[in-house]
């Protein structure tokens, strides 16, 4: 019998190209290491020659691994181009858990619409959430740890695509008084780098209001816990239910909306980024208004 290149083992292997090592595609693959090293071995089993060879403490691809990289990201596109045209799914092909990777801003508001389209479409698929920094979560991309991801901010990625617009709006204790116009008004915001921050600075440099960063938090709930306490006031995502203990300040100059992209790991489907991008943009139209202070 002839030797046969088998797919999941294909998919290892140009995991291991995408993420640059065993041990990433591993993580992207949701498996062990030794699997993904099993897979490769099948491989050079099966065409009879090394794929992988020992490079100080990593390895590298020889000349057949990568011409077998290259054909075998053929071969994977013409099978799961085959099986979305009979009607079978291959968006998450060789996995039994899907990882969603969300800042915290508005993730209360915008996480629930994505795992009820998430679930709805592959319902026998486990659905995770990582809540965290920007910076770490395109870290985490950048590995395949995490598959899909909404952020903050233009995405400047290849894999990343627009999801919309966030309002932002000033909230505060419900019995916090801003000072008057001569003396800084206290902000308080997570720490840079964070584009909300960044954004209320500019927005009251721009209307001449001073400010002074009074509170800063590495994490939203941090921040919100500051402003509940009466230390300042912050720039908030303005969807959703108002935060308990804060009223929105529509005293304070306007801002606009930050926009919202998709970013999805390397191997990803491309379905599955405007699946959750399409869920990101219902939520957002689907808003109820947060009442104002007056």
């Amino acid at each position: 019998m002839p030797p046969v290149l088998d797919l999941t083992a294909l998919r290892s292997l140009t995991a291991i190209a995408d993420y640059g090592g065993f041990r990433r595609a591993a993580e992207a693959l949701c498996i062990s290491q030794s699997a993904v090293s099993q897979h490769v071995r099948r491989l050079e089993k099966a065409v009879g020659r090394p794929l992988v060879t020992p490079d100080g403490r990593g390895t590298r691809f020889t000349p057949d691994g990568e011409l077998l990289v290259a054909v075998g990201r053929r071969i994977l596109t013409l099978h799961d181009d085959a099986l979305e045209q009979l009607g079978v799914d291959a968006v998450l092909a060789g996995q039994s858990t899907i990882t969603i990777g969300s800042t915290e801003h508005a993730a209360d508001h915008l996480l629930p619409l994505v795992m009820s389209a998430l679930t709805t479409e592959f319902p026998d698929v486990q659905v995770r959430f990582r809540l965290d920094r920007g910076a770490r979560i395109n870290e985490a991309l950048d590995r395949g740890s995490i598959d899909v991801a909404v952020l903050i901010g233009e995405g400047n990625a290849a894999t990343a695509r627009p999801a919309g617009q966030l309002p932002l709006a000033w909230f505060a204790a419900t019995d916090w008084a801003a000072p008057p116009p001569e003396r800084p008004l206290p902000l308080v915001a997570i720490d840079d780098p964070c584009t909300i921050r960044s954004q209320a600075l500019r927005v009251l440099a721009r209307a001449g209001r001073t400010a002074s960063v009074v509170g800063e938090a590495g994490y939203l709930a941090g921040v919100l816990h500051a402003v509940r306490a009466g230390v300042g006031v912050a720039l908030l995502a303005d969807v959703g239910a108002v935060p308990q203990g804060l009223e929105r300040r529509d005293d304070l100059p306007p801002v606009d909306p930050e926009p919202l992209h998709v970013r999805a790991r390397r191997s990803a489907h491309p379905r599955l980024t405007h699946l959750i991008g399409n869920a990101v943009r219902t939520a957002l139209d689907e808003r109820p208004r947060t009442p104002s202070s007056d």
